[in-house]
């Protein structure tokens, strides 16, 4: 299969519905997540957003983050990565074992207000404690820049601003930066303008991902527009579970099974088997107790529809 020109050959898939898919739900018990990231293990996702450390009482479904790590056994090629809100929370992380930390600003002050309770200013100090952490303990860590294709509040943001905001972030000492877009404000030319400020910026594409909402349904889209520009990390969530309680429209995320269903299709390697992940999608179905949103989850790739 000769893949379109252009586009990439790999992409580096990270499915975050362990920690962003399960934490707007019902708590669901530590041993059921634990389940959950095994089956995503079991289908070769290579790095997996298992948790996060935050309080208890403010996220009550990301209780127990210790225990889901401890469950997950570290293995050759397996990132377990944890989200963390401040210095306390990447201390737990890294005594906890896990392989990676991402942590959240935005690019929307008020936003980033109403999410972590801080000014970017503030989240900009939090994100200078949490990589000396991570350096300490070499641990990398990945900030993940919210409201990247424009605001909830604040309307449109200037891709300029959120290279800035990107170049600060990696000047502090993160490894990685990836672009969200929280409320699924992003179009293929947002993405464009976002990543060509980014390229322009001197940041390399190598740091950069995406994650994407599917609010309008227009997170595949997206990802493509993105594989044209070179981006080849993203992530996305099993079932396409997900979204923020802080912002109105922050649908769910784009599904797993829906990019690796298209990126099989044209030819770029992900390394992740689609059948047995549409059994986690099941899963993750399973343990919140409604149907998922994505088409992929249940009515499977698009090779199934002349199968037989």
């Amino acid at each position: 299969m000769t893949i379109p020109a252009g586009l990439p050959k790999q992409v580096a898939i990270r499915d975050v519905g362990p920690r962003d898919g399960l934490q707007p739900e019902e708590p669901v018990p530590v041993a059921d997540r634990i389940r959950l990231v095994e089956a995503l293990v079991a289908a070769g996702v290579p790095a997996i957003e298992v948790t996060a450390f935050v309080s208890p009482k403010a996220v009550p479904a990301m209780a127990g983050a210790a225990e889901v790590v401890d469950g997950v056994p570290a293995r050759p090629g397996l990132v377990r990565a944890a989200l963390v809100p401040n210095a306390r929370g990447a201390q737990l992380a890294v005594e906890s074992g896990v392989e990676a930390l991402t942590v959240t600003i935005s690019a929307s002050e008020t936003y980033n207000q109403r999410n972590v309770r801080m000014s970017t200013d503030q989240s900009e100090a939090a994100i200078a404690e949490i990589t000396a952490i991570a350096d300490a303990a070499s641990t990398p860590v990945d900030v993940v820049v919210s409201c990247a294709f424009g605001s909830p509040y604040e309307g449109e943001i200037a891709p300029v601003d959120v290279a800035d905001l990107c170049a600060r972030v990696l000047d502090l000492g993160a490894d990685e930066v990836t672009l969200a877009d929280t409320t699924g404000m992003a179009t293929p030319r947002r993405v464009h303008e976002v990543v060509d400020a980014v390229r322009g910026a001197g940041i390399p594409l190598g740091t950069t991902g995406l994650h994407l909402h599917d609010t309008r349904g227009t997170a595949l889209v997206n990802a493509y527009a993105a594989l044209e520009h070179g981006i080849a990390r993203f992530d996305t969530s099993v079932g396409g579970l997900g979204g923020s309680p802080f912002a109105h429209g922050a649908g769910g995320n784009l599904a797993t099974e829906a990019l690796v269903a298209m990126l099989d299709d044209l030819g770029i390697q992900t390394g992740i088997a689609i059948e047995p992940l549409i059994e986690a999608a099941a899963l993750i179905e399973q343990l919140v107790g409604r149907p998922v949103p994505s088409g992929v989850a249940h009515h499977g790739p698009r090779s199934r529809a002349y199968a037989g």
